[in-house]
């Protein structure tokens, strides 16, 4: 079932039914896992399309961005360069404190834009919660 999810998400992304995949990630908790599989999808487009997922349901201040979050770090270990800087910029949008030291794991990457995507997502996860009161900070 997941994988036949995960597909036909996939193939709805990289067609770009951004919106109809924003309403099931809202409606439907059993799909979170599916995003971590669209960042690190082969196809550009697709990778593209979960990012600008990732960035709406931020904006909603949706429940679930740090289970989606969590989910994500595996990637940060990925063998190809763009997930792994697709994954450390996805922390960026939706990560909290707790993923900073994962990132910082990257900072030593081989690849210059992959280290530079992590400085960023550092610098955006304490931008974000020095913005927040104390007591609407996530947890680290």
């Amino acid at each position: 079932m997941q994988e036949n999810l995960y597909n036909m998400i996939a193939d709805y992304m990289e067609k770009g039914f951004l919106d109809n995949i924003i309403d099931m990630f809202k409606y439907d908790p059993e799909i979170h896992p599916v995003a971590q599989r669209l960042v690190g999808d082969e196809r550009m487009r697709v990778r593209l399309g979960a990012i600008a997922l990732l960035e709406t349901l931020s904006e909603t201040a949706f429940v679930h961005l740090n289970e989606i979050a969590d989910s994500i770090i595996p990637l940060l270990k990925s063998e190809n360069t763009l997930v792994r800087g697709d994954a450390a910029y996805s922390l960026g949008i939706i990560g909290s404190d707790r993923h900073i030291p994962q990132l910082q794991g990257l900072l030593n990457d081989e690849t210059p834009d992959v280290v530079e995507s992590a400085m960023d997502s550092i610098e955006a996860i304490h931008n974000r919660t020095r913005c927040l009161e104390p007591e609407e900070r996530p947890e680290a």
